[in-house]
């Protein structure tokens, strides 16, 4: 079997869109050419990828499986592209960085910038996606750089980890800004902003609210540590985040206090074993490092 490039782009675009007008604009394609593609596509598989209910276009079971799988050919098509037209543009190369969010806000953007600073012309490609994608992209060769929580979760992976100690973040007029630490009594009774319920940073302050025999009250979640600032913030709570983006001086009224007894965060640094390293990868890792060390631990 050998499936069509545009035909893979032509079920991406119904994927997301969910209708063949909205693909056919994405694409710029008429409608009958989206519909031809499609049905040319499912002919070849020997199954329905969508339901057709009234113009909307739903995913059959069959279309999720194949979806994954689609998205990452696709994405590697277009670093070939982008690859090949580095070099005929002349720049010195490119580095592609993926993150879970952790460093996406106050510290990668830096970082790459004092890269750039050091070599010019280099172009920089920045993503934020899951843990789990970033690994199976960086073990795959399409990512250079990944940047995830501990643990690694894929093989094929060399691993650089930088263990950061949280803080507890607050507005400025809180009542506990007068505190010079924060532990688990002063957060009983509180609204607390979480990470997901079940992150690394959740489960250890879990841990220690149920040993000091203190009630947890968490009222909201953030997925991100960036977020989570961002909704104390606006007033929803505290939070106990990385001090990446804990200690960033965002001028958003946001303050920070460590937090006793300690909760660590580690996030890995992780490179493909099994690909070449592209022109720039070390250089950009080592601009890296700098930047996380001022919130990393002392090894024991």
């Amino acid at each position: 079997m050998s499936l069509k490039i545009r035909h893979l782009e032509v079920f991406n675009a119904l994927y997301e869109a969910g209708s063949v007008s909205q693909a056919a604009l994405r694409l710029n394609l008429t409608q009958p050419a989206v519909s031809i593609a499609l049905s040319n596509l499912e002919d070849q598989l020997g199954y329905r990828l969508f339901h057709r209910n009234r113009g909307f276009f739903a995913p059959t079971a069959e279309a999720a499986q194949l979806r994954g799988e689609i998205t990452q050919g696709l994405m590697a098509l277009a670093r070939i592209d982008r690859r090949a037209d580095e070099i005929r543009q002349g720049w010195a190369g490119g580095v592609s960085i993926a993150t879970n969010g952790v460093m996406a806000m106050n510290l990668l953007p830096r970082a790459i910038a004092a890269f750039q600073t050091d070599h010019p012309g280099t172009h920089i490609e920045m993503r934020v996606h899951s843990s789990r994608q970033i690994a199976d992209w960086t073990a795959s060769g399409q990512i250079d750089i990944g940047l995830i929580d501990a643990p690694v979760p894929a093989a094929g992976l060399t691993g650089e980890t930088f263990a950061m100690e949280c803080v507890c973040i607050m507005p400025q007029d809180d009542p506990l800004a007068a505190h010079e630490a924060i532990t688990p009594a002063n957060l009983a009774g509180r609204a607390i902003v979480g990470v997901n319920g079940d992150h690394v940073v959740d489960r250890q302050l879990k841990q220690l609210m149920f040993d000091a025999g203190m009630p947890l009250g968490y009222t909201s979640f953030s997925y991100y540590f960036a977020i989570a600032r961002n909704m104390v913030a606006a007033g929803s709570g505290l939070s106990i985040i990385d001090p990446i983006n804990g200690k960033a001086d965002l001028h958003d009224g946001v303050i920070w206090r460590p937090f006793a007894p300690r909760i660590v965060h580690e996030t890995v640094m992780i490179a493909s074993r099994d690909h070449a390293p592209g022109q720039g990868r070390a250089e950009m890792q080592d601009h890296i490092r700098r930047a996380v060390a001022p919130f990393t631990l002392l090894p024991d």
